[in-house]
């Protein structure tokens, strides 16, 4: 199944002239990518498919700095949270970039016992 994405983030306003790239859900491949599939975060699901563990996220150099990286957690982690799933970030650009820039997603993460397990 492959299923667009949005990923307008907090913060971008209604006058944003920023062209939003087209995120697509590819679930025979466990990612989200973008249209040329070039750039992607891979997840792998656990807990009977309850947690959504996002272990893997590339963009290629030539389409770095462009802001993809965290598109493709916007719509994961949306993807996440419309189904009702919790969010391991595994992966370095997830946990060490993405949710320290955008705390209001700390909420989705996966805990065990109260605690963020990451």
């Amino acid at each position: 199944m492959r299923e667009r994405m949005s990923t307008k983030s907090e913060g971008e306003g209604a006058t944003a002239k920023v062209a939003v790239p087209q995120i697509l859900w590819n679930e025979g491949n466990q990612r989200f990518e973008t249209e040329d599939k070039e750039a992607y975060v891979e997840y792998v699901l656990r807990d009977n498919g309850k947690v959504i563990d996002l272990v893997h996220t590339f963009v290629p150099s030539s389409k770095r700095g462009l802001g993809l990286a965290h598109h493709l957690c916007v719509a994961a982690f949306q993807h996440a949270e419309s189904h009702s799933l919790s969010v391991i970030p595994t992966c370095s650009y997830v946990s060490d970039t993405f949710i320290p820039r955008n705390p209001s997603w700390n909420s989705v993460l996966y805990t065990e016992g109260g605690k963020p397990n990451i």
